[in-house]
C-alpha cells in the first residue's frame, strides 16, 4: 500500500465507525474536523486528497478552488446536489454517492407513512392516549384495489415499489429515463399517472428540473383526489399549494418526512416565525411529519458507510480485471428526437416490421462468447431534455464493460462527464460529452432484464 501514504482523507461529518476503520486498515490516513467553518476548512484543505461528507455546508466553486489536491468527494447519502458536480467533473474529481445504502430504508419508510395515514393510526393513538376510544371517526381505508404512482424511479422508487408487492396493487412509475419499469411498476407518461393514481409517492433528486415540481398546476393534473408522500427533497413541493390542496381535499392527506423549509444540512428547519404554511401542517389531521429520517435507520447507517469504503477502494485498488479496462463493446442503443414518437414507432412495426412497445424496439445478438445482448431503438419526444446539454436531435448509447471504472478513467483523460452514473435493475449508466457537444450514454448493461 506504498502508493497511498500520502492520500489523506479529512472526514467532516460523523459516520459510523467501520467507515474510518476500514479505510485505514486499506492504508489511507484518516483526519476529521466536525466543528470548524467552512472557511476554516478551506484554509487547509489544499492538505487533503479526499473529503468524507454528509451534508455540512455547500462544496462549491470557491471551495473546489481551494481544494487543489482533491482527489475524490464521497458523501454519505444518496443525492450530491449539495456539490457543484459540474466543476467538480471539470476538476476530474471522483464524485462518490451511496444511494444503495439507504434505499431499503426509504423504501420502508415511505410504505409505513402510507399505511398510517391511509388508517389513520397517528390520529388513533393520539386519541386513545387522550382517553378516547372513538372507532367510526378512525375508520381507515384499505391499500389493496388502489393505484399507486410513483414518480423518479431510480433506487429509492424502486425500493418502495418492491415494498408493495403482496398488496395487490396497481404500481405506475414515470422517470425522465425511459425502460425503467420492472416487474413491480409500469412505466407510464405523467398524464397517464396522473390520470389513474390514488397515492403518489416521489422519489426524485433536487434538481432545477424538479425545484417545485409539486405546484397547484402539477396537483390539479390530477384526475382522482390522492395521499401524496414525499421522501425525497421537500423543495420540490410547494408547501403553499400543497396546504390548499389539503384543504379542498385534492389530497387527502400527506406523508412528508422532508419539507421545503430545510436548511441544506437537512439537520435543522427555517429561522425565525413559522410560514404560515407549516403551521397548518403542523396542525392538520390527515398530515404525519418526520425530520427526514427515511434513510435514517441503524441498518443504513452502516450500509451507507460500507457502499462508500467500497467505492473508494474501487478507485484505488483496481483489480487485474479493471486494470485492463474494456472501453466500448458494443452499440447500445440509439435515441433520437421526434415530433409524434407514437405515431412513428406504429409506423416502424407496420412498414418495417419491427417489433414495438411504447418506447421503441429491442434488438438482440449475441458476442464472441455467445452472451445474448440487446441494442435499443428509442424515439424521444421533441421537447425531451435527456439529451441536454447536447443540443443535437440524438443521442447514442454505447456497450461498455463497467461504467463505473471507465467515468473514472475518462475524467483523468480530460473527458467532460455529464451528471452522475445512475443505477437501475437493467444496468449501470453515465454520460459524457464528445469534443462536439454530442451527449453520448454508456451503459453497462444487464440484458436479461429485457427478457
Amino acid at each position: 500500500m506504498e502508493n497511498l501514504k500520502k492520500i489523506k482523507i479529512l472526514h467532516l461529518d460523523s459516520n459510523h465507525s467501520l467507515l474510518w476503520k476500514q479505510l485505514e486498515e486499506l492504508g489511507f490516513e484518516n483526519h476529521q474536523d466536525f466543528a470548524s467553518t467552512k472557511e476554516e476548512i478551506e484554509a487547509k484543505i489544499q492538505d487533503y486528497q479526499g473529503i468524507v461528507i454528509r451534508s455540512r455546508f455547500k462544496i462549491d466553486k470557491v471551495f473546489l478552488d481551494k481544494a487543489t489536491n482533491l482527489e475524490f468527494i464521497a458523501r454519505v447519502g444518496a443525492g450530491l446536489e449539495s456539490i457543484d458536480c459540474e466543476y467538480a467533473n471539470a476538476k476530474k474529481i471522483h464524485l462518490i454517492a451511496a444511494p444503495e445504502g439507504n434505499r431499503n430504508a426509504v423504501g420502508e419508510h415511505a410504505l409505513g407513512m402510507l399505511l398510517s395515514l391511509m388508517n389513520k393510526l397517528n390520529q388513533a393513538n393520539l386519541s386513545v392516549k387522550n382517553g378516547n376510544w372513538i372507532r367510526e371517526g378512525h375508520r381507515g381505508h384499505e391499500l389493496e384495489g388502489k393505484t399507486v404512482g410513483i414518480i423518479g424511479f431510480g433506487n429509492m422508487g424502486k425500493s418502495f415499489a418492491k415494498k408493495l408487492r403482496g398488496f395487490e396493487v396497481e404500481v405506475l412509475c414515470y422517470d425522465i429515463l425511459p425502460n425503467v419499469g420492472d416487474q413491480n411498476a409500469k412505466q407510464v407518461a405523467l398524464e397517464e399517472l396522473q390520470q389513474k393514481a390514488d397515492v403518489l409517492s416521489l422519489h426524485t433528486p433536487w434538481t432545477p428540473e424538479t425545484d417545485k415540481m409539486v405546484d397547484k398546476e402539477f396537483i390539479n393534473a390530477f384526475a382522482k383526489p390522492f395521499w401524496f408522500i414525499n421522501t425525497a427533497r421537500g423543495k420540490s413541493v410547494v408547501t403553499a399549494d400543497l396546504v390548499k390542496a389539503l384543504q379542498t381535499g385534492k389530497i387527502l392527506g400527506a406523508g412528508l418526512d422532508v419539507l421545503e423549509y430545510e436548511k441544506l444540512s437537512f439537520e435543522k428547519l427555517f429561522d425565525g416565525e413559522k410560514p404560515a404554511a407549516f403551521t397548518y401542517l403542523l396542525e392538520t389531521e390527515n398530515v404525519l411529519l418526520s425530520p427526514h429520517i427515511g434513510g435514517w435507520t441503524f441498518e443504513s447507517h452502516e450500509k451507507l458507510a460500507q457502499v462508500i469504503v467500497d467505492k473508494i477502494k474501487a478507485i484505488y485498488f483496481p483489480t487485474k480485471e479493471t486494470a485492463e479496462l474494456k472501453r466500448v463493446t458494443g452499440i447500445g442503443g440509439f435515441f433520437f428526437k421526434s415530433k409524434d414518437s407514437k405515431k412513428l414507432i406504429e409506423w416502424y412495426n407496420k412498414h418495417l416490421g419491427l417489433k414495438t412497445d411504447q418506447y421503441g424496439s429491442t434488438f438482440w445478438w449475441k458476442d464472441k462468447e455467445g452472451n445474448d445482448c440487446s441494442t435499443q431503438w428509442s424515439p424521444f419526444s421533441d421537447d425531451t431534455t435527456y439529451f441536454s446539454p447536447s443540443k443535437k436531435q440524438f443521442m447514442q448509447n454505447f456497450r461498455v464493460e463497467n461504467v463505473e471504472l471507465l467515468l473514472n478513467k475518462l475524467k483523468q483523460e480530460g473527458v467532460t462527464i455529464v451528471g452522475e452514473m445512475e443505477t437501475y435493475d437493467y444496468g449501470k449508466f453515465g454520460w459524457i460529452l464528445d469534443p462536439e457537444g454530442n451527449k453520448i450514454e454508456l451503459w453497462e448493461p444487464i440484458d436479461k432484464a429485457f427478457q
